[in-house]
């Protein structure tokens, strides 16, 4: 008898796990509450009470070779940095080419999960939907994937800005913001520097007549753009992840500060932290050091109060007549159809065994897939969790005792606490890389680094010293895809194609600089073996344009 999942969520996460259980031969049946698939990165005109939302201008932070899926990459004339419709676009395409729609149940809200009385043996649990027509329908599933997301509830805490209820003016969380035009000439405050608070201060910069952008500590701030104009995020290989485990994070955080104060001098701009570039999570922005520069952003300490249509900073200054605060104060995430001894929230914070599994439960069959604030992309590792998750539901692979795993996350909290600063937007987060290797050690799919560079040098040395891309587990062990290694090999070449819009002349070629250069090593050796004065000779060279006829000085 097939094991039956219940899939709670249609967002990206929702999807990953239908098509991890249809890998693996269990049946899944998908719960989502709207129409459509796509979660977070569905643009909605208004915002849906307990739903993620977006504005329409959001671009996504992670590159497409980042955020593909392991066994399916983004097509090559996407651009590297996708828009929302572009990225509902490509969760379109992988649900269709997997068939994974059909087993989702649309406008279907889950009201409770529950254990059974027999699921110390059987494992299973109760589930209470309610249809679009209103009808309560309950199942019994042998296993749950929890992919709900954690950006449906804004975090306001009102508590922390005295007066905002005197103020004459308007204001809501980021979640709700979804245009710039109604604040045409308006004096707005946005508090919050995170990836939302930056993007919306620069949106609204462009037609407001001021924008305030209030920061408790500052932020150091990551460009899209890398060297020589590639993604930033393809600069990071396995070889400079294996640095930084090595060197110290004081060191490595002063060698990427130095390298982002050569793009522009965070102190000078009023936005440097006091704390360290690895002990925050970044806010990603090509544009904000532009407002800044030309005035029509303007860096501001944290709000202490708020009176009327005056907000105050605390460093004693005022602001007249506001007509806009916008809170990017970030999200709470809880589970209100599960109870709470089964899994509990206090101040964002729960107790999950890599991020996924309920270590207490005495039958490891429920996964909380996605609730993790990664530093790089999101969707592979929601399909990693997947993946490992499905196999243990399976019986494939065991979960360790419980006071192991235990002890795994007392030690995974204390090394967080002890490297980011204390905050609400740290409580889930981990490193790209080496989180993706933790999880893929698991089930046996972390990719054989000595194995490659001896078997296959060419895509050895293009896993060790190029991006840490999703394809790589998919090259070893189980859901091993056949194509894996011809999208490692080509993934340079998808990065370069959606800009290829235009041909571009190359350059004449001239090896004259070369011939001048050897001609001018071996005049150097004659003269000093033949006792030439060397001075004198190298003062001659300094002038060596002379020599050179009109005609020919432009190819030199």
């Amino acid at each position: 008898m097939a094991c039956r999942v219940a899939v709670i969520g249609g967002g990206i996460s929702g999807l990953i796990c239908i098509k991890c259980c249809l890998d693996e031969g269990l049946e899944p049946v998908c719960f989502e509450s709207s129409d459509d698939i796509g979660g977070l990165w569905r643009f909605k005109e208004e915002p849906e009470k307990d739903r993620a939302s977006i504005y329409p201008s959001v671009t996504i932070n992670t590159s497409k070779e980042m955020m593909s899926f392991s066994d399916f990459p983004i097509p090559a004339h996407f651009p590297n940095y996708m828009h929302n419709s572009l990225i509902m676009d490509y969760f379109q395409m992988y649900a269709e080419h997997f068939k994974l729609l059909r087993y989702v149940r649309f406008q279907t809200t889950v009201c409770s999960v529950s254990q059974r009385p027999d699921f110390a043996r059987s494992g299973q649990w109760d589930v209470v939907t309610k249809n679009r027509q209103g009808q309560e329908e309950r199942h019994i599933f042998d296993a749950i994937f929890v992919c709900i997301g954690h950006h449906a509830c804004p975090h306001i805490p009102l508590k922390d800005f005295p007066g905002i209820e005197t103020f004459k003016g308007k204001w809501f969380h980021s979640r709700d913001y979804k245009s710039p035009e109604e604040w045409l000439g308006k004096r707005v405050v946005v508090i919050g520097i995170g990836n939302s608070g930056g993007d919306i201060a620069v949106e609204l910069s462009r037609v407001a007549k001021q924008v305030f952008l209030s920061t408790r500590r500052g932020s150091w701030i990551v460009n899209r753009v890398g060297d020589k104009g590639f993604p930033m995020d393809m600069r990071f290989s396995r070889l400079t992840h294996m640095l930084t485990v090595i060197l110290p994070i004081t060191l490595t955080s002063m060698i990427g500060e130095r390298r982002l104060n050569k793009r522009f001098n965070h102190k000078l701009y009023s936005i440097k932290p006091k704390h360290r570039l690895f002990s925050q999570h970044p806010t990603v922005n090509d544009e904000l050091p532009n407002r800044i520069l030309s005035g029509t952003v303007l860096v501001k300490t944290n709000v202490s109060r708020i009176e009327g249509s005056s907000v105050m900073f605390e460093d004693g200054t005022v602001e007249e007549d506001i007509d806009l605060v916008v809170f990017a104060t970030g999200y709470t995430f809880s589970f209100p159809f599960l109870p709470s001894s089964v899994i509990s929230v206090s101040e964002n914070k729960t107790l999950l065994y890599k991020y996924v599994f309920p270590p207490t439960l005495e039958r490891p069959t429920l996964a909380i897939i996605g609730l993790v604030q990664p530093l790089g992309a999101i969707m592979p590792i929601s399909e990693m969790q997947a993946r490992w998750a499905t196999r243990v539901f399976k019986g494939l692979n065991k979960l360790p005792p419980v006071n192991r795993m235990l002890k795994d996350i007392k030690v995974t909290k204390e090394m967080m606490e002890k490297r980011y600063v204390t905050s609400q937007r740290h409580t889930i987060q981990v490193d790209y890389v080496r989180y993706m290797d933790e999880l893929a050690r698991q089930f046996g799919v972390r990719p054989k680094l000595l194995r490659l560079l001896l078997r296959d040098p060419r895509l050895g040395l293009s896993v060790l010293l190029g991006p840490c891309t999703p394809y790589q587990y998919r090259l070893y062990g189980p859901g091993q895809w056949e194509g894996a290694r011809q999208a490692i090999l080509t993934q340079w070449e998808r990065v370069a194609q959606p800009m290829k819009t235009r041909a571009v002349p190359e350059p004449p070629s001239s090896r004259l600089p070369l011939l001048l250069a050897l001609s001018g090593a071996v005049l150097v050796v004659a003269a000093v073996c033949a006792g030439i004065n060397l001075p004198d000779l190298l003062a001659s060279l300094s002038n060596w344009r002379m020599y050179v006829p009109k005609p020919f000085l432009h190819m030199v």
